[in-house]
């Protein structure tokens, strides 16, 4: 495609890290701008709908803008970021307006949002304590730029933890890896996964921090080549297992957080019956299990075998809680659960979508805790079971994610 240039002047944000603008009638989707701002964008993709384009040049700023502190931010470079040229107050109101927007486009409810800040993030940077880089065919390590396959090549990055910075896997070739992910949990224990390319071995290099390595075997699986791969998490006053590169909350400080405003709104009583879906390694179904009691019970369902594992490791001083394997979409039916007092949901990025809801809808649950990292399906899904008679009556949304569009939202729903 050849290169077009237009010169526009920047609208509202919209979900996904873009602002909107419009260029005679077309609605253009812009990065690396700010609402309010004229910019010179170039268009990098085509649609019968609309077009979208990079901010390349900045003709009037907005008064939130600041120089993004990574030198790997920006038009055509890595795709990891999308709010680095903003100010962190900035990014939080912008979050805070897309929830607010999708409430209101997809749910028809209008409610003012405020983005919190998650503790153990200063300045936004050094958080992410999961760190996946692809790798070059050389063995080369970096990100994926945005909307594209290619790679750009980092030597540091600067929302990665200190703790994983301290593996320095971006200073080494990685021959024969197709993906390099490092972790340093909460415990002290720090893991790098290998993803080998198709019928390759992968030489891993000598790293600067000890590490155990996990060779990837595809579909969750990991066998350990040093170490155990065994992680520790620490949320409250309990620790949690996760093996190899099984799920557990990139911000340091999120866990906690969320445990803690999940239970907020649960407020589970003594001898209560919650179910707790797409469970994890167990970090909800701890504390609803320890809220509940010995004369309550606590069921956890989770599609990931692994998981399923660590979450009775973790749980295995709360007999009053149970997990099993299976997806919600029919495991609710082949373990014959019928009601509940609460429900705690923590679905993927797709949501929850019609079958579930509808199933959950059905069980009579008092209240339900919807724990969302997509406001999008997350909206979706309160239009849905409003239909089924629950309405949303409180929402917290924080910023685990700073520097990216990604938001995460607690949401409480009661019967109306």
């Amino acid at each position: 495609m050849e290169q077009v240039s237009l010169e526009l002047t920047v609208g509202p944000v919209a979900h996904g890290g873009w602002c909107v603008a419009r260029h005679e009638g077309r609605v253009v989707f812009v990065r690396h701008a700010l609402p309010g701002e004229r910019v010179i964008a170039d268009v990098t993709e085509e649609t019968t709908r609309f077009l979208r384009a990079d901010a390349v040049e900045i003709l009037e700023p907005s008064p939130d803008r600041v120089v993004p502190p990574c030198p790997y931010a920006g038009p055509g470079r890595c795709g990891g970021c999308d709010w680095q040229h903003a100010t962190l107050e900035a990014q939080r109101r912008l979050k805070a307006q897309v929830v607010a927007e999708q409430l209101h486009r997809l749910a028809g409810i209008e409610r003012e949002v405020v983005v919190e800040e998650v503790p153990g993030a200063k300045d936004g940077l050094g958080w992410r304590t999961r760190v996946q880089f692809a790798a070059l065919p050389t063995g080369e390590l970096g990100f994926r730029r945005h909307r594209s396959h290619d790679i750009e090549v980092v030597d540091a990055c600067l929302i990665a933890h200190p703790e994983v910075e301290a593996v320095g896997a971006e200073a080494h070739e990685w021959p024969g890896a197709a993906g390099v992910e490092v972790i340093a949990s909460s415990g002290g224990d720090r893991a790098v996964v290998v993803s080998p390319r198709p019928r390759r071995s992968v030489t891993v290099p000598e790293l600067e921090a000890p590490a155990s390595i996990l060779l990837d075997q595809g579909k969750g699986r990991t066998v350990p080549r040093r170490g155990s791969g065994v992680l520790h998490e620490q949320a409250g006053d309990r620790e949690f297992r996760v093996a190899g590169s099984g799920f557990w909350q990139v911000h340091p400080g999120a866990a906690e957080t969320l445990l803690d405003a999940v239970l907020a709104y649960a407020a589970p009583e003594p001898g209560e019956w919650a179910l707790d879906l797409y469970c994890g390694v167990g970090l909800f179904a701890a504390g609803l299990a320890e809220a509940v009691g010995p004369e309550g019970a606590v069921f956890g369902l989770e599609s990931e075998a692994s998981a399923v594992r660590d979450a009775r490791s973790n749980l295995r001083d709360l007999p009053q809680a149970q997990v099993e394997r299976g997806r919600v979409e029919e495991a609710l039916d082949r373990f014959q659960i019928e009601r509940a007092d609460l429900v705690v949901v923590d679905p993927p990025r797709s949501g929850l979508g019609r079958e579930v809801v509808e199933r959950i809808a059905g069980l009579d649950a008092s209240r339900i805790v919807y724990v969302s990292c997509d406001p999008a399906t997350f909206a979706r899904d309160l239009k849905w079971l409003a239909e089924r008679g629950y309405a949303l009556a409180d929402l917290r949304a924080f910023d685990a994610f700073p520097m990216t569009h990604h938001v995460e939202c607690v949401g409480l729903l009661v019967r109306k």
